[in-house]
C-alpha cells in the first residue's frame, strides 16, 4: 500500500520498488495512477478500486493474491485506508491468510495536526462531518467532551456551515485551524477560534481545494456548583430549546452532558409548576 510519491526519499524509493514488482495495481482512478507510473517508467496492469465498486472488486483482488500475485493498493492523494475502503481490503486479505505490508504516504490528518499549533499528544480523527445540519450537530454533541484534539475532513462548499455548527456546539472560543491543500502548491493554514473562523468564512465564502479541520480539545473543566450550573442553565433556557441549552452549557462547563440534561429537565419542570401555581 502506498500514497502518492513526492520527494523521493527512502520511502519513495521503496514505493517505486513495490509498484515495479506488483502484478496488479489497485487504485482510485486509473488515469491518475497511470500518470504516476508513466512518470517513473513503470508499466503495470491497473484496476479501479474505490467506495462505489469495492464490494464487487475486492473478491477478484483476493483471488489474484491466492494465485500468487502481488497486489499494490494506492490512492490518488493521502494515505490508503484513511477515509477510504482500503481497510476492508486489508481485513479481507488477513481473513484469506495473507499478510499485508505498508509504505506510508502523505497523510492530511497528520500533516494538519503538525501545522495547526494545537495539542498533538492525544487526537481523534473523525472523518467527514455529516452533510445535514441536524446530523452534523448531533455528531458534534457526541464529540464535544472528548478530551483530545479533533480532526475532520470537510468539503470546501460546506465549510462555512460546518464552522458555524462547530462554534455553536463546541463553543466559539475553542481554538481551531482550517488547513487547505496541505503539502501542495497552494497550501494555506488559517488559525483562530471557532467563532473567528466561522465569521471569516461566512463573509469570504467557501475556499477552493481539499479541507482538513483541526479543533483543539475542550478546556479543562472548572469546578462548578449547583447554583452556578442552575444560573447558566436558566440563562441558556431563556433563549434556546432544552436540547441546545444543554449542549451549550455542557460544552462551556465541561460537565457530563447527562448531568446537565437531568438538571435542565428538573429546572424546566420547576418552571412549569411555577407557571401553573401562578394561574
Amino acid at each position: 500500500m502506498a500514497g502518492p510519491i513526492g520527494n523521493l526519499g527512502d520511502v519513495g524509493q521503496r514505493a517505486l520498488k513495490v509498484l515495479r514488482g506488483a502484478d496488479l495495481v489497485a487504485c482510485e482512478d486509473t488515469r491518475v495512477t497511470r500518470k504516476l507510473l508513466v512518470a517513473h517508467g513503470i508499466d503495470r496492469p491497473l484496476i479501479s478500486y474505490h467506495d462505489h465498486n469495492a464490494e464487487r472488486v475486492r473478491p477478484s483482488l483476493i483471488e489474484a493474491m491466492a494465485a500468487g500475485k502481488t497486489v499494490a493498493l494506492v490512492t490518488d492523494a493521502g494515505s490508503p485506508l484513511v477515509s477510504d475502503p482500503g481497510y476492508k481490503l486489508v481485513r479481507a486479505t488477513l481473513d484469506a491468510g495473507f499478510e499485508p505490508s505498508v509504505v506510508p504516504g502523505p497523510s492530511a490528518p497528520l500533516a494538519a495536526l503538525a501545522v495547526a499549533g494545537l495539542p498533538s499528544d492525544r487526537f481523534l480523527f473523525a472523518g467527514f462531518l455529516p452533510s445535514k445540519t441536524k446530523a452534523r450537530r448531533d455528531n458534534l454533541e457526541e464529540l464535544a467532551s472528548v478530551p483530545a484534539t479533533l480532526i475532520f475532513f470537510e468539503s470546501a462548499k460546506r465549510l462555512p456551515a460546518s464552522l458555524a455548527d462547530l462554534a455553536a456546539v463546541l463553543g466559539e472560543a475553542r481554538p481551531a485551524a482550517v488547513t487547505r491543500e496541505l503539502t501542495k502548491r497552494y497550501e494555506e493554514v488559517r488559525r483562530g477560534s471557532l467563532g473567528e473562523l466561522a465569521a471569516h468564512y461566512a463573509a469570504a465564502g467557501p475556499p477552493k481545494g481539499e479541507i482538513t479541520l483541526v479543533v483543539g480539545p475542550p478546556a479543562a473543566p472548572q469546578p462548578i456548583g449547583e447554583q452556578a450550573l442552575d444560573a447558566q442553565l436558566r440563562a441558556a433556557l431563556a433563549g434556546a430549546s432544552l436540547r441546545d441549552a444543554v449542549a451549550a452549557v455542557a460544552a462551556a462547563s465541561g460537565l457530563p452532558r447527562r448531568r446537565v440534561y437531568d438538571r435542565a429537565l428538573a429546572l424546566s419542570a420547576e418552571a412549569r409548576r411555577g407557571d401553573e401555581d401562578g394561574r
